[in-house]
């Protein structure tokens, strides 16, 4: 076994876990909102706001998972040629604090902006999509020598041009909460994705 397998087996093991219980959580939630989502009533609001809630414990619960393993992820010698080397796992420990801090704000905002109707409600989820998408995707590509991450990367992207399309649906007549559903749903798949390439593609 090679360092570079050893390093990468405890915190792959802890992202398989972490990532399937997001995908089940993604699903539950996007059902219950979507038999909501036609007005923001005192359960709409309850799952907007658990949404980036439940986002911190995950986080939370990433980084100290990596913040365990950092030793062991920390490149012993230089990759061999066309491998993928495993980073140190400082970079993505501070991306997921970050995200921690925005998520959050998010559900500050969400609380808040749900007084003024679903267009707020759009406007602050779909910022807060665009920002933790790109930390999504600076941590999927500071993890790549686990592997299994491009579906975290491409994840990360499509939150960004959603959480653009919110901000639009909010300017528009009939905004509903409908479109949220579908995005948690789509981010639970890209996360089962992920769990199941971890485990079949580990570091070499």
């Amino acid at each position: 076994m090679t360092t570079n397998t050893a390093s990468a087996v405890g915190p792959a093991e802890s992202l398989r876990r972490l990532y399937f219980v997001r995908f089940g959580f993604a699903l539950v939630w996007a059902g219950l909102l979507f038999t909501t989502a036609s007005s923001l009533g005192p359960v709409a609001i309850a799952l907007l706001v658990l949404y980036p809630l439940f986002d911190v414990v995950a986080a939370v619960l990433d980084a100290r998972s990596a913040k365990a393993d950092c030793s062991g992820v920390r490149v012993a010698k230089p990759p061999a040629r066309g491998e993928a080397p495993v980073v140190a796992a400082g970079k993505p420990i501070t991306a997921l604090y970050v995200n921690v801090a925005i998520s959050l704000l998010a559900a500050a905002g969400l609380g808040v902006a749900a007084a003024s109707g679903i267009p707020g409600v759009l406007r602050v989820w779909g910022s807060w999509a665009i920002v933790a998408g790109l930390v999504q995707l600076f941590v999927g590509a500071a993890r790549r020598g686990l592997g299994g991450q491009w579906p975290m990367i491409l994840s990360g992207a499509i939150s960004v041009v959603a959480g653009t399309s919110f901000i639009l649906q909010a300017t528009m007549d009939g905004a509903s909460l409908t479109a949220l559903a579908g995005y948690a749903t789509l981010g639970g798949i890209f996360f089962l994705v992920s769990a199941l390439r971890l485990r079949s593609t580990p570091s070499r």
